[in-house]
């Protein structure tokens, strides 16, 4: 992350002079490719999908809600990668004064830590709505999703505004190459290793778990559910994976070579670290940069997957049996529609846990002697 350097002294000159060669123009080129395609989908996918999000929140929808603070995050990141791609196009040379590179850099880490705990948010929240939806269904008001958006900005920009104002950007390659790098300094910090060893407990492996348990009860609970269709539990499904997978994909590897270097560097020797950056800088930079991809799936995976479409339905063979049946069994059509129409605001869009007393009494008033009576 922000990587402080000690004071350029002679002793500290020496040992960075040859710690980590960066300037690569093959490595430029990859990092380069992969910000444009961040700048590029991400600014056109939150745009196209800003609309359909701003509807749901003046419904007071709790997911749209979570939805809009990810979209502005995802938006504030996406107009620093200009700044980005440039510095890579320079061959690693900033040359637009030490505040701007700490404004970006603060933006890019700022949001790839407001998506964490906002994809913890969402994951929370869907697992009380699927498996606890009536006892939670009084809580889950729009003033309870923008209290935790809130805490959510507020904890990460507190963090990281204290750490911009204790950052040394200067490194001290410097006074030898006159470069002007914007967070690539070497070697890293012993107290810096530490820090960002307790920021990959807190910052990724805490809240993984905390996805993990909450899709995990998910799953079992759609599962066990009766009343739901197999294209419904597909559904649930693919969107279960896919969270944890584009969880995984865009922040797991900056994370674990974060957590390794600085380990590394915690336990070792500065010359042996060096030795080890040298083999680290291209994967490392690497996976930094994938994961601002971030900001490309997240309008992808829960505006299509959980917005557009109804995944609590009654199958459409069982709806036009319904509709040919006589006069008592429309009007128990009509009774279970009652009870289903209240399930998308309790449960915006996901089904629900299938022993409530609600779809109990839904599923026993349309039960199949029901429907061969009515078909007769």
């Amino acid at each position: 992350m922000m990587n402080v350097t000690p004071t350029a002294t002679l002793a500290t000159t020496n040992a960075t002079e040859t710690c980590v060669d960066i300037e690569n123009n093959s490595v430029n080129v990859f990092l380069m490719s992969v910000y444009i395609l961040a700048f590029v989908f991400g600014l056109i996918l939150n745009v196209l999908t800003l609309y359909p999000i701003c509807q749901q929140v003046k419904q007071q929808n709790v997911l749209g809600i979570f939805l809009l603070n990810l979209s502005i995050s995802d938006l504030l990141l996406i107009f620093t990668t200009p700044l980005w791609i440039n510095y890579y196009r320079w061959n690693h040379h900033w040359g637009l004064g030490g505040k701007s590179c700490s404004v970006a850099g603060f933006f890019y880490y700022s949001n790839m830590y407001i998506s964490i705990y906002l994809l913890c948010c969402i994951s929370v929240d869907r697992c009380l709505v699927v498996c606890y939806p009536l006892r939670f269904k009084h809580h889950r008001t729009s003033r309870y999703a923008w209290v935790q958006c809130v805490v959510v900005y507020a904890l990460v920009i507190i963090i990281h505004v204290f750490i911009l104002k204790n950052d040394e950007l200067a490194d001290a390659h410097h006074d030898i190459h006159n470069s002007d790098r914007c967070y690539e300094t070497y070697p890293m910090k012993r107290n810096v290793a530490m820090f960002n060893m307790i920021r990959v407990g807190f910052g990724f492996i805490l809240p993984l778990l905390v996805l993990g348990v909450s899709y995990w009860k998910v799953l079992a609970t759609v599962g066990k559910s009766p009343g739901l269709t197999a294209p419904a539990k597909r559904k649930v499904r693919l969107l279960s994976y896919g969270v944890i997978g584009i969880f995984s994909v865009c922040f797991a590897p900056y994370h674990i070579l974060l957590f390794v270097r600085s380990y590394v560097r915690y336990f070792n020797e500065e010359k042996l670290h060096c030795a080890f950056e040298r083999q680290m800088h291209f994967p490392f930079s690497s996976t930094l940069a994938i994961s601002s991809l971030n900001c490309v799936v997240d309008p992808v995976l829960y505006v299509l997957n959980s917005s557009k479409f109804e995944i609590f339905h009654v199958n459409q063979d069982t709806r036009e049996r319904l509709r040919q049946s006589d006069i008592n069994t429309r009007n128990v059509f009509v009774g279970y529609n009652t009870h289903c129409n209240e399930l998308p605001q309790v449960a915006d869009g996901l089904p629900v846990a299938s022993n409530t007393p609600l779809l109990d009494g839904a599923r026993s008033a349309i039960s199949p002697r029901r429907l061969r009576q009515g078909q007769r």
